[in-house]
Formats: structure tokens, sequence, C-alpha cells
């Protein structure tokens, strides 16, 4: 079973670290709907930009439990002023 990468900026991957984030979010457009919808993954990782080789675990990359994604409408300065709807993926849960 293959992973989910997504690559995000070092204030998010740090506040997901850190565990004050439980959720990152992809606006719901065609691309992030084939990846995600009626589809299961073995992990997320998550890394910090695009490291070389991976990342190392910890400082460049972090491996959480896959345990989905849900629906949210939300209003965040990244979307721009309007609200947008979300896929909010969970990476609350570390795997390693």
């Amino acid at each position: 079973m293959a992973d989910l990468i997504i690559p995000v900026k070092g204030i998010y991957f740090d506040a997901i670290r850190d565990g004050t984030k439980s959720h990152e979010f992809r606006e719901r457009k065609p691309s992030w709907a084939k990846k995600l919808e009626g589809r299961t993954y073995r992990h997320v990782v998550m890394l910090r930009g695009y490291p070389k080789g991976g990342g190392v675990e910890g400082v460049t990359r972090l491996t959480r439990v896959w345990r989905g994604f849900d629906l949210r409408t939300i209003q965040h300065e990244h979307f721009g002023p309007e609200s947008v709807e979300v896929f909010a993926i969970d990476v609350s849960e570390a795997a390693v």
C-alpha cells in the first residue's frame, strides 16, 4: 500500500510536529479529489518543503497514521478572503 506524500511549509510542519495542528488542509479541487476520494493509504508522510533524499524523520519528514479526511468549509489566508471547501486530512497521530 502506498503512502500519501504531502510537502508543507515550515510553519505548518512545525505545528504538526509540535502537536498544535491536527489536520492538513487541501482545497477541494479535482487533483486532490483524485488522490483522496475512495483511496486508502498506509501512512501520510509530511515533508518540510522538498528535502533531498526524502528527508530525515522528525527533522524534515513526519510519518503519520492514515486516518482519512473529512470535508470542511474554512476561511484561511492561504486560500484567500472567501470561505472554501477543503479536504481536512487527519495528521494527528505519529506512526513512527
